[in-house]
């Protein structure tokens, strides 16, 4: 009996001390293993980068946060803490969290916290929640505040698709935490990551003098209006990030039309927001006027690359408003809001990083795109419309009355036309065997080069809306007559985000993570089983490992005497 005591005290003492230097090894080396099938628990290397320059403990600040949250809610809640405790896994520095109410504030700083959440793009939504006597809303504020010893961001963590339902919204929600929490962490390290430039001389960004992109992309990248004809070589380009072209109502010539050719062969991108047709709305009361089809130089620039703008109007059933004086009421006139067609609210959206999960994008006279042959040229399709579009043919009449009668769905037998394509690969100079413009030369020509272009069939979808009383101009998105707030910043955001760097943040956006609901059929005809075999099943196989060390001990010691 003594040596069995003996050899038992050993054994133990073995398994304290394996279990001692397994705890010793774990403060020394790190590791992880993620054995889900999507790998919740696994991290994109760009998140890992971000993570691994961190010089500072970062805190983020959850501001979904409420004892009686529905089902739904508490699991995004939930993820969020499982993605920072990740987070804190690859980190070098410590990232914390903890939970704020908004509306825990006394009224006086509720209401200049809110307006700065809203600066995040985090706004208030209301949910249903269980409470005595039935279902009450309660608001919530869906979003986190990340901060530092220096700097602060948010992120909006609830994000989807129009037509979704609320598991789809929540389950897309969830896939995207981890690119808008690195993205939120990466803001608080990297100021003004780039420069953008925004072209001028060629009366681009008439409404709003360039304060969509600008207001949107301010603190992330150095914007500037650069007057094309002041560039005399394509070195004076290339340190630009991105060049956006918006909406230009004069034609570009030959010459400039070169040095953007040779900006895309030299790797850079190029964004063009181009109508097919031009159209005054100013002139649509009455008899209205039409939409006439024109030239912006840049035509033969795009067929090159693979796609095309035509020259005509898309109208669409998932329309937008425009605002009419109806007639008087009294001695006051009557603001009228009229459907209107040519302003396509478009939901549909490609997987694709940049629009995956986006919210509904809006465009103003918008046309058709084709694609046509270019050699090495991938061509994306992002944003598309409705299943109940059609195309107008310029020239196209514009007039306010055409709207006082109901539409002719039977009209509209066309569907998902896209209105963005991204083009990407080894492109080909449209200069390429021919004669180059006058002070230019062969030295320096590239005849092929791998930046990325993005082709827009409307030059007015970055910019701003103004304000009815004030004539200010609004944040990128804010429609003052539809009384929503659209996803076009969130598009430019993730468009600008992308080209820059395609492998980065951007691309964890495309996990997917499957919802796995229930049967409930079977969970109908099968729960008395499983309430059983939950509640008998482990008693049951208690029982039966104690008897069979009884009976060993039995039978052990039954040899010894």
């Amino acid at each position: 009996m003594k040596l069995t005591t003996n050899h038992i005290a050993k054994s133990i003492g073995i398994l304290l001390g394996g279990i001692i230097l397994f705890f010793l090894l774990a403060k020394l080396i790190h590791f992880r293993i993620d054995l889900t099938e999507d790998k919740r628990y696994s991290l994109h290397p760009a998140t890992e980068e971000v993570l691994s320059e961190l010089t500072e403990p970062v805190h983020v600040e959850i501001l979904l946060m409420a004892d009686d949250l529905p089902g739904g809610m508490r699991r995004l809640q939930r993820s969020v803490e499982e993605t920072i405790r990740t987070f804190n896994a690859y980190s070098p520095e410590k990232i914390t969290y903890s939970f704020f109410d908004p509306l825990s504030l006394p009224p006086d700083e509720q209401q200049e916290f809110v307006v700065e959440l809203a600066n995040y793009g985090i706004n208030p939504t209301n949910v249903y929640v269980n409470q005595t006597g039935g279902q009450q809303t309660k608001l919530i504020f869906p979003g986190v505040l990340v901060y530092n010893e220096e700097f602060e961001s948010g992120a909006l963590i609830l994000k989807g698709e129009a037509g979704m339902n609320q598991d789809q919204i929540l389950n897309q929600s969830i896939e995207n935490l981890e690119f808008e929490l690195s993205n939120a962490i990466r803001k608080l390290n990297t100021q003004n990551a780039g420069a953008i430039a925004m072209l001028i001389g060629h009366e681009e960004m008439k409404e709003d003098e360039g304060y969509g992109i600008v207001e949107a992309l301010d603190g992330d990248f150095e914007i500037f209006k650069v007057p094309l004809e002041q560039a005399r070589t394509v070195e004076d380009l290339i340190n630009f990030e991105t060049i956006f072209i918006q909406g230009p109502r004069q034609s570009y010539s030959e010459r400039d039309v070169f040095l953007l050719d040779q900006y895309v062969m030299h790797g850079g991108n190029l964004v063009v927001l181009s109508d097919g047709v031009a159209v005054d709305v100013e002139q649509a009361g009455g008899e209205g006027t039409l939409a006439m089809p024109y030239d912006n130089g840049l035509e033969n620039l795009l067929f090159k690359y693979g796609v095309r703008i035509n020259k005509d109007l898309i109208q669409d059933l998932n329309f937008g408003y425009f605002p009419v004086m109806g007639g008087d009421f009294g001695n006051l006139a009557q603001m009228v809001q009229l459907p209107w067609p040519f302003y396509i609210q478009a939901n549909r959206m490609a997987n694709h990083p940049i629009t995956k999960g986006l919210d509904v994008v809006y465009f103003r006279f918008a046309s058709t795109m084709d694609t046509v042959m270019a050699p090495g040229i991938k061509k994306t399709p992002l944003v598309f419309t409705s299943e109940y579009s059609r195309v107008v043919q310029a020239p196209a009449r514009v007039a306010f009355r055409d709207m006082e009668q109901e539409p002719d769905v039977n009209l509209y037998n066309q569907k998902n036309l896209p209105l963005v394509y991204l083009l990407e690969g080894e492109f080909t100079s449209l200069f390429k065997n021919r004669f180059l413009p006058e002070g230019f030369s062969k030295e320096n020509f590239k005849e092929s080069g791998s930046g990325k272009v993005v082709a827009i069939s409307d030059g007015e979808v970055f910019q701003s809306q103004t304000d009815p009383q004030s004539g200010a101009p609004l944040s990128l998105g804010d429609d003052p007559f539809n009384q929503v707030v659209f996803a076009n910043k969130l598009f430019l955001r993730n468009l600008v985000q992308y080209l820059q760097n395609p492998e980065g943040l951007i691309a964890s956006r495309t996990r997917t993570f499957k919802i796995r609901p229930l049967d409930k059929v079977k969970v109908a005809q099968q729960k008395t089983f499983w309430q059983g075999v939950n509640v008998l099943g482990p008693v049951i196989l208690l029982l039966i490992c104690g008897g069979l060390i009884s009976m060993n001990r039995a039978r052990k010691y039954s040899r010894k005497n």
